[in-house]
């Protein structure tokens, strides 16, 4: 693990010298990792950003024909899931709240499936007892590849639900299947880029989305 830090931050094994050097190292690492994320937003956008657009109407369509969202995701993607419910929740200002869920947010449900079903069938299960034509489906992954959230997307397609993907890499699994109606793919091989860019989408998701509803 120390090979693995040190490889990330050189500046921090150095060991004892200067320390206006060391520092110079830390402003620079954080000034590139900044131009990086910029970078991958705006070709994120430059990409993508008329199908977002697209993508939020329909969602804005949704909530206004009485559809709920349900987000979900594994690890790191799972607290952004819950983010995003909690955005549509909560929007604060003159926003609506809307319905939205964190399908991890209920732990005796995940280990309950996980212990007698099988991890693979945490979200779809959920989807299937809660999920109608009508709701959306929105899974996030950084690889793409996250069998529970293919399985779910399946469900979801099958119920008439509106399907929203977010991946990095390449798109992994997501971008093979045929059950996603959007899939938006941030382009990286740094889950940290990644999972930054990937809250873009989302928060600008929710953005077009709120100001879209009519309720």
């Amino acid at each position: 693990m120390s090979g693995e830090l040190a490889s990330l931050y050189p500046f921090l094994y150095a060991g004892a010298g200067d320390l206006q050097a060391v520092l110079a190292q830390v402003r620079q690492s954080t000034v590139d990792k900044t131009s990086e994320i910029i970078a991958l937003r705006a070709e994120v956008a430059e990409a993508d950003g008329t199908r977002i657009e697209e993508c939020a109407g329909r969602m804005a369509a949704a909530f206004d024909a009485g559809g709920r969202l349900f987000a979900f995701g594994n690890g790191g993607s799972s607290t952004d899931a819950q983010d995003l419910a909690g955005l549509f929740l909560s929007p604060g200002g003159d926003a609506p709240p809307l319905p939205a869920f964190g399908l991890t947010n209920d732990i005796a449900v995940v280990t309950a499936l996980s212990n007698d079903v099988g991890f693979d069938v945490v979200f779809s299960r959920q989807l299937g007892a809660f999920g109608r034509a009508g709701d959306i489906a929105a899974g996030l992954s950084t690889s793409g590849n996250s069998a529970n959230l293919l399985r779910a997307f399946d469900e979801a397609a099958r119920r008439g639900m509106l399907t929203i993907g977010i991946a990095g890499y390449d798109g992994g699994k997501m971008a093979e299947l045929e059950s996603l109606d959007y899939l938006f793919v941030v382009p990286s091989s740094s889950v940290h880029r990644i999972q930054e860019a990937q809250t873009t989408i989302y928060h600008a998701l929710w953005e077009l989305t709120v100001r879209g509803v009519q309720r």
